[in-house]
């Protein structure tokens, strides 16, 4: 009698556990199945708990989801890059006739003085301006092919704190942490981080090594729907801004294979984190 209750209890043991379980897995199909719909592809969920055949399941999912993500960035870039040619070409076809008509007129000894001059002068100067806006813009579609070599970290980040002696620094990478990257390019993404930073009032800057890049400041926290938006060419909520840096900074990752992604959560005691991975 008391082996088939030993049995009984046993087998109760286990499918309560066995049921909580399954509802773990349930939570888990959940979470990932509404950052799928929020397009949230950096997802990660943790292995621990998990029997090996799981284990070896959800490490190929969170893979899977960066790997998706990294897709439709570099669909997203790709895109970007094939209409900035197009509107490029456009404007600048338009632009420079208009530019050159107007220094025509302005050339001639009768405009000279008259009541034209002015408004012949503003168009030609706003045509020109028009151009040298446009011109910039080609740096989107106009990428260098990288130039591969192996960076120690800790080199390249004191070379980058010395140029930002206002800024507080904390910087924890090991001697032995390399990237395979195009040092200028990289250099170029890290500028555009910390003047980003400065802008929104950073007095801080945090890198660490985890496997990848993470480059934190203490300025202000970006919005989820700022968020969402500032890898898109054009956009800022800067008064003053060409909305060109995150963009560029995250076509010259890409372009190596790499990726630039705002982290879905800053860093414990940082309001802003980016990742270079």
């Amino acid at each position: 009698m008391m082996l088939v209750l030993s049995l009984v209890l046993v087998a109760a043991v286990f499918f309560g556990w066995f049921y909580h379980h399954q509802m773990l897995l349930k939570d888990r199909a959940h979470l990932m199945r509404e950052a799928i719909r929020n397009e949230e592809f950096t997802f990660r969920l943790p292995v621990k708990g998990l029997f090996f055949g799981e284990r070896a399941l959800q490490e190929a999912l969170n893979e899977t989801g960066k790997d998706i993500g990294g897709l439709l960035a570099r669909n997203e870039v790709d895109s970007w890059q094939r209409l900035t040619r197009v509107l490029t070409h456009e404007i600048m076809n338009a632009t420079t006739p208009i530019a050159c008509i107007s220094q025509a007129y302005l050339d001639n000894p009768a405009i000279a003085g008259t009541v034209y001059e002015e408004g012949i002068r503003a168009i030609r100067d706003t045509s020109r301006g028009l151009a040298s806006f446009v011109d910039s813009y080609r740096k989107l579609a106009e990428l260098q092919e990288p130039v591969l070599v192996e960076v120690s970290l800790v080199a390249f980040m004191e070379k980058i704190r010395v140029l930002y002696p206002d800024l507080e620094w904390h910087i924890s990478i090991p001697l032995s942490a390399t990237m395979v990257i195009d040092e200028n390019m990289l250099r170029q993404v890290l500028f555009n981080l910390i003047k980003n930073a400065c802008e929104a009032g950073a007095t801080a800057m945090d890198v660490r090594w985890k496997k990848e890049l993470w480059v934190s400041n203490n300025g202000a926290p970006i919005p989820a729907d700022v968020g969402r938006e500032i890898f898109v060419p054009f956009f800022t909520t800067k008064k003053v801004g060409t909305g060109i840096g995150l963009s560029l900074s995250r076509q010259m990752m890409i372009r190596q294979g790499r990726e630039l992604r705002l982290a879905e959560r800053p860093l414990q005691g940082w309001q802003v984190t980016f990742v270079v991975s």
